[in-house]
């Protein structure tokens, strides 16, 4: 019996985060890359949840959306990992299947995403692109770090990925006048 109101507790505790909330109002572009509140509330909206109580996971699977203040990320699957001690602790976020973080001001997309809310990185891995104001990078994995602002980008092994191994860029240049 114990094991029953266990579950439907988290199962209620998951379910309010299927709830999407409206975008926020924000004045021209930020940058989501430095400072982002990864301890702002989680919405996820999905057409399936299943809740794995023992495991302490719940997988949403199926046009999955989630946002995170300005922050937002498109998949096919997600499993989020939280601990039920106290309440529901969301700790990791992993997708899989076209994977589309975006910013106010960038986007970056990728094939597997992991975001980690307690190391604040989200690491996006094959095909990777980060995008913003028509200048792009490409190559096999992204790491971005919340706290610095920091972006790194890996071109893999040769022959892994689009980039052949390296790191790709298009950069646009301002139109200057003579």
């Amino acid at each position: 019996m114990m094991g029953m109101r266990r579950s439907a507790f988290l199962l209620t505790a998951l379910a309010g985060m299927v709830a999407v909330a409206a975008p926020a109002q924000e004045n021209g572009p930020i940058s989501a890359l430095k400072g982002h509140d990864s301890d702002a509330p989680v919405d996820v909206a999905a057409d399936r949840i299943e809740v794995q109580e023992r495991a302490d996971r719940a997988i949403f699977a199926g046009n999955v959306h989630v946002r995170q203040a300005s922050l937002t990320m498109d998949t096919e699957r997600l499993s989020v990992a939280y601990s039920s001690a106290g309440g529901v602790q969301i700790q990791r976020l992993d997708a899989a299947g076209g994977v589309v973080v975006k910013s106010p001001s960038e986007t970056a997309r990728g094939e597997f995403g992991i975001y980690d809310l307690e190391k604040k990185l989200i690491t996006l891995v094959g095909n990777v692109q980060l995008t913003r104001q028509g200048s792009r990078v490409s190559g096999s994995r992204l790491v971005i770090d919340l706290t610095s602002g920091r972006a790194v980008i890996d071109g893999g092994g040769p022959g892994i990925g689009q980039s052949g191994g390296r790191v790709t860029g298009h950069f646009t240049v301002p139109k200057r006048s003579q």
